[in-house]
């Protein structure tokens, strides 16, 4: 579980605050307005900014403390999962050695999450031989190989069409199942996303809502939220 207790972060004039649990072995959706700040939480969470003041914890262990390097998190952004001059397999394989010294073990490891994701008749492969959903999967092949509790994805597949976005996000539940991972998935597309995450957090007005189930969220009669949503589903 992944626990933000009394959170807060400012800069300028732009103040965010979350008070939150998110499980083990769900997707969360990070739902709000474009500069809302969702964004912004990831970046917290994964330790690349700082808070003013509260605690995060992961397990029940305080992560506050730690730097973005130490944190058990893992993040996927949308652009810059790959390194065009490396092979899929080397893209993957940074995720447990950085300089690409593997031990059999570790290549193993490789091996199997590139099959996982369905891209091991492509390891050899440059990204720029693929396309973008494969792209994108080798920043998943890459988080089964780093082993780390929590799992941040900023809008990975925002450029990717209507139905490769939801094979992406099919993956993305069933890895999260597979490995009892606490998912917080950011996206502009809450109907879609809706189908695979089970919670849902709301980010509006400098504040991290309380995380619900989906479900709720959609019923929400909040206006911001009827005002997100459009209509209701």
């Amino acid at each position: 579980m992944l626990k933000l207790n009394r959170a807060l972060y400012r800069d300028k004039d732009f103040q965010l605050s979350a008070s939150f649990e998110a499980k083990s072995g769900e997707v969360t959706a990070m739902l709000g307005p474009s500069g809302a700040g969702k964004t912004t939480l990831l970046s917290l969470i994964s330790g690349f900014a700082s808070w003013v003041s509260g605690q995060i914890s992961v397990g029940g262990t305080e992560i506050s403390q730690l730097s973005a390097a130490d944190r058990p998190v893992s993040m996927v952004f949308q652009d810059n999962n790959v390194f065009p001059h490396l092979t899929l397999a080397e893209n993957v394989a940074l995720g447990i050695a950085p300089r690409l010294k593997l031990n059999m073990a570790q290549q193993a490891e490789v091996e199997a999450a590139l099959l996982r994701v369905g891209l091991q008749a492509l390891a050899q492969r440059k990204p720029g031989q693929v396309s973008g959903g494969e792209r994108q999967r080798v920043g998943l092949a890459r988080i089964l190989v780093r082993r780390r509790p929590v799992l941040l994805l900023d809008e990975p597949f925002a450029a990717l069409d209507p139905g490769l976005r939801r094979n992406m996000l099919s993956l993305v539940a069933d890895i999260t199942r597979e490995r009892d991972l606490v998912t917080l998935l950011v996206s502009h597309q809450p109907l879609e996303v809706a189908e695979k995450a089970q919670s849902a957090i709301f980010i509006y007005d400098g504040l991290a809502r309380a995380c619900v189930p989906m479900q709720d969220f959609l019923g929400d009669k909040d206006p911001a939220i009827v005002a997100y949503l459009g209509s209701p589903p």
